[in-house]
């Protein structure tokens, strides 16, 4: 085998599987199921957080990076669902960079074909990525990883729409209900992540025109805002009650659409500033204009406005 194949075939050494989930991989499973299992159930590795620690400042070259909000420390060592809108392809560095500020390292779910890559994908996965596989009858493996993940004290970045949103005026879509399902039946508790910025970097489309706006983020160093709200109440909600999980799943939209409003302060409700014409605009907002009804729980006060946003 040549340097090269040596180079992309090569994988950090995965932990070993606990022997208690050793029942849960088949025969039938893809060879990646196992690894994504020891992978989760196991602390944090230790190259991730370098990793988090060597790339978080390159992350401000972009942006200035600026991070509102806390996680409560009675909350750091349990498992958490981060629960954030999806803007563009830059805000997961942007979110990376917040919870590395925050002293969390979190884990992310990304498709198959980006954890599938060579070099890269293998240190996304030992890094607690989770595969999603969308369409595939391998698809619940996704959930069947974060369950673990959670379960070991886990904290998982989850994107509830499920993709980049695609609303016109930029305001979350009301998402899938898995993460709402998942919510309930563990009970972890959620967090909104409101973020904003993070579009100007990278167009939607994957073209050169990446690289023009990547240039022109470098030259005006727009601000990339993320919140970090209070945990979103469910405890009155039930899993496998009807009507439950759609409920959850609004109030979590709710919640990441309160966080928003502040950091659109400044900018149109009905439409997204920064012009961006490879963007479909396909989809409509759950709480269009960003006006969330008063009698949605969690739809309390909001946080500080962007003039006092500290770095």
């Amino acid at each position: 085998m040549s340097l090269r194949d040596r180079l992309l075939a090569w994988r950090p050494t995965p932990p070993p599987l606990p022997a208690e989930l050793a029942d849960q991989v088949a025969d039938s499973d893809p060879d990646w199921f196992a690894r994504e299992l020891a992978i989760a159930a196991a602390p944090p590795w230790w190259g991730w957080r370098a990793l988090l620690r060597t790339v978080s400042p390159a992350v401000s070259l972009f942006g200035r990076v600026v991070v509102t909000g806390e996680i409560p420390p009675e909350l750091r060592d349990g498992p958490l669902i981060l629960a954030g809108n999806h803007i563009g392809d830059y805000d997961s560095f942007v979110i990376g960079a917040a919870f590395h500020r925050l002293g969390v390292a979190p884990r992310f779910m990304a498709t198959g074909g980006i954890i599938g890559a060579p070099l890269v994908g293998a240190v996304l996965e030992r890094s607690g990525g989770v595969r999603v596989e969308r369409g595939t009858d391998v698809a619940a493996h996704a959930l069947r990883v974060v369950r673990v993940a959670l379960d070991h004290g886990g904290h998982m970045a989850v994107y509830p729409e499920g993709r980049v949103g695609l609303a016109p005026d930029g305001w979350p879509e009301k998402g899938r209900t898995g993460l709402a399902r998942l919510a309930l039946e563990t009970r972890v508790p959620v967090l909104p992540i409101s973020q904003w910025g993070a579009h100007e970097v990278l167009q939607y489309a994957n073209d050169w025109g990446k690289l023009r706006t990547l240039a022109r983020a470098l030259w005006r160093q727009p601000a990339l805002r993320v919140h970090v709200g209070p945990p979103v109440p469910l405890e009155d909600l039930e899993a496998g009650r009807v009507g439950d999980a759609h409920r959850a799943r609004m109030r979590i939209t709710a919640a990441i659409t309160r966080g928003l409003v502040p950091l659109r302060a400044g900018e149109p409700t009905d439409r997204i500033a920064f012009g961006d014409p490879t963007r479909p605009t396909t989809a409509v907002a759950a709480y269009p204009g960003g006006r969330v009804p008063v009698d949605v729980p969690g739809a309390g006060p909001a946080p500080s406005p962007p003039d006092t946003l500290r770095p």
